[in-house]
């Protein structure tokens, strides 16, 4: 602090660390917490289940993300089960792909606020001046958003003109990362599931820097009479329903609610619709959901969908209720547990990784990035 007040550079000089669950083994956390109550032994319930899926290698595991969780220290935990083969397909908000992770990809940081959110030393308008965004406890330098909203407009402008599903950004934004070795050792979940072949949706991908980075292209190639690029987000709810045809048992593990959740869980129906239209029924042929977990704070009682049960979405047809588990707690607390116990339990080691990515065939107009260069003929 310079003169008894807080400059920028005081604000942002604790980064946020990554929680590493091979550095401890929750398991006894576990053990424990079966024996006792409420939300400690849900979670523990949940954990089994989670293990369940993980044994089940013939299931195919989707993760879905809503809110801050990148930000808040989970990058490192996500990218270890995907490594591991306990992750096979991502849906999430845009934020956590895109403002967080791809923005740590580029070698950007979180940052601790100082205080407490209740009683913060510098307030708002005055972190508004400073190009400081607040995400509760939490800081970003907005001047580096700026430069992830720019990154993300040049991935966008190496596209040949036309519509294109999130799933073909994000796996470009991959490339981006993994072939540029100026990012390439940057710890990055959009990098590793690029390199593992494990598919990433955002249904809401403009609700982003991602959105920015449209609007940037869309609007300079209105100006100067060229082709656009656009999000076909049909294709990506097709694509992620091509995954439930391809993979006849599935798992859900969700971390929130809002559109990741129902968008992972309406692709039982999508399924049954196309199984319909071939001549099958519209229930039975397709599976539900075979394992269901949701870690939310969200409240069941407004009717939201963030808090609806899994067993509500039994009635839909979306979920089994054989193994399903709701767990009501913060996610950024609990996640690391019920990671931790399902790494060390090591289910995971007999399972080979599904690449769904693999199911997708590359479009003619996705560029290839090595070494940072677009490709060839690329604006």
């Amino acid at each position: 602090m310079a003169n008894g007040k807080w400059t920028k550079k005081d604000l942002l000089s604790r980064p946020v660390k990554h929680v590493d669950i091979t550095s401890f083994d929750a398991r006894p956390v576990i053990d424990s917490y079966r024996n006792m109550a409420f939300s400690s032994r849900t979670l523990a319930q949940a954990a089994d289940i989670y293990s369940m899926m993980l044994k089940d290698t013939g299931c195919g595991v989707i993760v879905t993300l809503a809110g801050s969780l990148v930000s808040a220290g989970l990058k490192k935990a996500l990218i270890t089960m995907v490594e591991c083969n306990m992750i096979d397909a991502i849906v999430s908000t845009g934020a956590n792909i895109v403002d967080q992770d791809f923005f740590e990809g580029l070698g950007f940081k979180h940052y601790i606020a100082p205080g407490s959110p209740e009683a913060p030393p510098v307030d708002d308008m005055t972190l508004r001046n400073m190009m400081i965004d607040r995400i509760y406890d939490t800081y970003i330098n907005e001047d580096d958003l700026r430069a992830c909203d720019h990154a993300t407009y040049e991935i966008f402008n190496a596209f040949a003109p036309g519509a294109y599903s999130s799933r073909e950004f994000i796996e470009a934004m991959g490339a981006y990362l993994a072939n540029n070795a100026k990012f390439a050792k940057n710890e990055s979940l959009v990098k590793t599931c690029y390199q593992k072949r494990v598919p990433i949706f955002v249904p809401a991908f403009s609700d982003c820097s991602a959105g920015f980075g449209i609007v940037l292209q869309q609007t300079e190639a209105i100006e100067e009479g060229r082709g656009q690029v656009a999000i076909d987000s049909g294709k990506d709810f097709r694509e992620l329903t091509d995954i439930k045809l391809a993979c006849k048992d599935t798992g859900l593990l969700m971390m929130g609610g809002g559109v990741p959740k129902n968008f992972a869980q309406d692709i039982v129906v999508a399924a049954e619709l196309l199984n319909e239209r071939k001549g099958g029924k519209a229930r039975g042929d397709i599976g539900m959901h075979k394992y269901a977990v949701q870690i939310t704070v969200a409240d069941s009682r407004d009717g939201a969908l963030s808090g609806s049960t899994l067993r509500e979405a039994c009635s839909w047809g979306k979920v089994d209720v054989v193994h399903e588990q709701m767990v009501f707690g913060e996610i950024s607390s609990l996640l690391p547990i019920l990671a931790s116990d399902a790494y060390h339990r090591g289910a995971w080691r007999k399972r080979k990784g599904f690449k769904f990515a693999d199911l997708f065939e590359k479009g003619e107009g996705m560029p290839t990035f090595s070494g940072g260069k677009k490709r060839a003929g690329a604006r």
